[in-house]
């Protein structure tokens, strides 16, 4: 029997990392030392993806240099091309992306190169491609096209003009580009982990990076924000009595999505700015019915069972608000913790050792084999 068992790993160190810490006590999440609260509305997501990758904030020079490389790495290449429409038409968001990310490794340049500066090319690539890969795959599905990436966009603002086919209001473009920065990392959760799991086989980029990806699919890690949205949709619907039906959920023993954190005790710091961006969108939005019934929804979860917000809550709203279809929240999330999962690839190869967990056997012991004809 192993010395320790934890049931799901709960409390159980894995891995040393440099990315990211969180105080769960205190509320608050770092990136490489630098504290969310000081990150949120004031650096790019370019920056944040360049911090996470390469481990310290760009100067003007890096971060323009940076932002060259991944404008030459939008470009996808032919497996994808030729396959999206089909993945499109066959396969769900989370589906698809497994896939494509997928077909992307067979054509990049470095993918059978995990050297530390192959690494630092194909982690800008995955970043530069996703939403990409997100906006086409949307495209294909509903019959459209992408509009092409506008050069003097960045990664936020391209992805919702590709996705609104409209060109986004520079506020709303700052509001999407601070959503992703909060997405960015967050240490050690489930699907970094197998990132990191797949990585220290010395598998390639692209393999672990699929790996994450199958697991945020899984509904206990990725989807939060959609059934947030789902939830207040059907509230709605119904006379959007949310008091009324938020008691009567948790009286049936239903969990409200969006609520309560193994980590935090007290508010996910990444929750306080988007309630405040939620709220702004609302207001400008001329409707902001949803907003209202996240509000009161927060209070009566709160006071029932004493659970704050986490970040898939507020997030829900926003991307609401900004246009983006509800069943690409989840993928939304990937294109921002992109970042986060490539550079723990990085970490990972850098100084790597297998992970190998022992596991705690629970079956039935000393059972005599009996031929086939004898067993009943």
């Amino acid at each position: 029997m192993a010395d320790k068992f934890s049931k799901g790993l709960a409390d159980v160190v894995a891995a040393s990392t440099a990315l990211s810490d969180i105080d769960g006590k205190a509320g608050r999440l770092f990136y490489r030392g630098y504290d969310i609260h000081d990150l949120a509305g004031r650096t790019t997501f370019e920056e944040i993806a360049y911090l996470l990758q390469c481990g310290t904030l760009p100067t003007r020079r890096q971060l323009q240099e940076y932002g060259e490389e991944l404008a030459r790495g939008r470009t996808l290449g032919a497996l994808v091309e030729r396959h999206l429409p089909d993945v499109a038409e066959r396969q769900a968001p989370m589906e698809a992306l497994r896939t494509l990310v997928s077909l992307a490794g067979a054509d990049d340049p470095d993918k059978d190169d995990n050297s530390l500066e192959a690494n630092r090319r194909k982690a800008a690539r995955l970043v530069a491609q996703q939403p990409i890969l997100v906006a086409r795959y949307h495209a294909a599905r509903t019959g459209g096209k992408a509009p092409d990436p506008d050069p003097e966009l960045g990664i936020a603002g391209n992805f919702l003009l590709q996705i609104t086919g409209r060109r986004p209001e520079p506020r709303h473009v700052e509001i999407f580009d601070t959503c992703l920065v909060l997405h960015a990392d967050h240490t050690m959760n489930a699907s970094t982990f197998a990132a990191r799991v797949c990585a220290a086989t010395l598998s390639d980029m692209h393999s672990a990076i699929v790996a994450a990806i199958g697991t945020l699919k899984g509904p206990l890690h990725g989807g939060a924000n959609e059934r947030v949205m789902r939830t207040l949709e059907a509230i709605r619907a119904e006379g959007g009595k949310v008091a009324e039906a938020v008691r009567a959920k948790l009286a049936a023993g239903e969990k409200i999505m969006g609520f309560g954190h193994r980590v935090y005790r007290t508010e996910d710091p990444r929750a306080t700015h988007l309630r405040e961006m939620s709220r702004e969108l609302a207001e400008a939005s001329g409707d902001d019915t949803y907003y209202r019934m996240s509000r009161e929804m927060e209070e009566v979860v709160h006071a029932e069972k004493g659970l704050y917000p986490n970040v898939d809550f507020y997030a829900a709203t926003v991307y609401h608000y900004l246009g983006i279809p509800t069943d690409l929240f989840t993928p939304v999330f990937s294109v921002s913790r992109m970042s986060g999962w490539t550079a723990h690839v990085i970490e990972q190869h850098a100084d790597n050792r297998l992970i190998r967990p022992d596991s705690e056997y629970v079956g039935e012991r000393d059972r005599k084999w009996v031929p086939i004809d004898e067993r009943e």
